[in-house]
Protein backbone atom coordinates (compact mmCIF):
# COMPACT_ATOMS: atom_id res chain seq x y z
CA UNK A 1 0.00 0.00 0.00
CA UNK A 2 1.19 3.58 -0.66
CA UNK A 3 1.14 6.17 2.04
CA UNK A 4 -2.38 7.54 1.42
CA UNK A 5 -4.04 4.09 0.94
CA UNK A 6 -4.76 3.82 4.77
CA UNK A 7 -5.81 7.43 5.04
CA UNK A 8 -8.62 6.77 1.82
CA UNK A 9 -9.70 3.82 3.08
CA UNK A 10 -10.20 5.69 6.57
CA UNK A 11 -12.05 8.74 4.60
CA UNK A 12 -14.32 5.98 3.01
CA UNK A 13 -15.14 4.41 6.29
CA UNK A 14 -16.17 7.62 8.15
CA UNK A 15 -18.46 8.76 4.95
CA UNK A 16 -20.10 5.23 4.95
CA UNK A 17 -20.73 5.91 9.20
CA UNK A 18 -21.88 9.24 8.43
CA UNK A 19 -24.26 7.40 6.34
CA UNK A 20 -25.47 5.52 8.92
CA UNK A 21 -25.33 7.07 12.15
CA UNK A 22 -25.47 10.61 11.14
CA UNK A 23 -22.70 11.84 12.58
CA UNK A 24 -18.75 12.09 11.78
CA UNK A 25 -17.65 11.17 14.84
CA UNK A 26 -18.71 7.75 14.71
CA UNK A 27 -16.48 7.31 11.78
CA UNK A 28 -13.13 9.39 12.66
CA UNK A 29 -13.52 7.00 15.72
CA UNK A 30 -14.31 3.39 13.79
CA UNK A 31 -11.20 3.98 11.38
CA UNK A 32 -8.62 5.60 13.49
CA UNK A 33 -9.18 2.77 16.12
CA UNK A 34 -8.80 -0.09 13.44
CA UNK A 35 -5.85 1.51 11.77
CA UNK A 36 -4.16 2.22 15.17
CA UNK A 37 -4.58 -1.52 16.10
CA UNK A 38 -3.79 -2.86 13.10
CA UNK A 39 -0.17 -1.23 13.58
CA UNK A 40 0.08 -1.64 16.99
CA UNK A 41 -0.56 -5.75 16.42
CA UNK A 42 2.00 -5.41 13.82
CA UNK A 43 4.50 -3.93 16.28
CA UNK A 44 3.95 -6.73 18.85
CA UNK A 45 5.13 -9.22 16.19
CA UNK A 46 8.22 -7.03 15.14
CA UNK A 47 9.48 -6.85 18.88
CA UNK A 48 8.66 -10.74 19.67
CA UNK A 49 10.64 -11.63 16.40
CA UNK A 50 13.38 -9.12 17.55
CA UNK A 51 13.75 -9.10 21.09
CA UNK A 52 11.23 -11.95 22.21
CA UNK A 53 12.65 -14.93 21.09
CA UNK A 54 9.57 -15.76 18.92
CA UNK A 55 7.82 -15.94 22.08
CA UNK A 56 4.85 -13.73 22.82
CA UNK A 57 5.36 -14.27 26.89
CA UNK A 58 8.56 -12.54 26.65
CA UNK A 59 6.75 -9.59 25.86
CA UNK A 60 6.43 -7.05 28.33
CA UNK A 61 3.06 -4.66 28.28
CA UNK A 62 5.24 -1.69 26.67
CA UNK A 63 6.62 -4.01 23.91
CA UNK A 64 4.67 -2.64 21.09
CA UNK A 65 4.96 1.06 22.53
CA UNK A 66 8.95 0.12 22.01
CA UNK A 67 10.46 2.78 19.32
CA UNK A 68 13.23 0.54 18.18
CA UNK A 69 10.02 -1.68 16.66
CA UNK A 70 8.87 1.23 14.86
CA UNK A 71 11.59 2.15 12.25
CA UNK A 72 10.28 2.97 9.16
CA UNK A 73 7.90 6.20 8.34
CA UNK A 74 5.15 4.46 6.79
CA UNK A 75 4.53 2.83 9.93
CA UNK A 76 3.61 6.14 11.16
CA UNK A 77 2.06 6.81 8.20
CA UNK A 78 -0.19 3.89 8.65
CA UNK A 79 -1.97 5.48 11.83
CA UNK A 80 -1.23 8.86 12.00
CA UNK A 81 -2.77 9.70 8.32
CA UNK A 82 -6.74 8.24 9.68
CA UNK A 83 -6.35 9.62 12.78
CA UNK A 84 -5.63 13.08 11.43
CA UNK A 85 -7.29 13.06 8.25
CA UNK A 86 -10.51 11.78 9.87
CA UNK A 87 -10.43 13.95 12.75
CA UNK A 88 -10.05 17.10 10.63
CA UNK A 89 -12.98 16.14 8.32
CA UNK A 90 -15.16 15.61 11.93
CA UNK A 91 -13.95 18.98 13.34
CA UNK A 92 -14.67 21.03 9.75
CA UNK A 93 -17.72 19.56 8.85
CA UNK A 94 -19.52 18.48 12.33
CA UNK A 95 -22.33 21.55 12.18
CA UNK A 96 -23.24 20.78 8.50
Amino acid sequence: MNLLEHTLAALAVQALLRLLTGGWWPGAAMASAYFLGREVAQAEYRWIEAYGHGLRANMPWWGPFDLRVWPKLDQWVDWIGPLVSTSAVAIALRKR
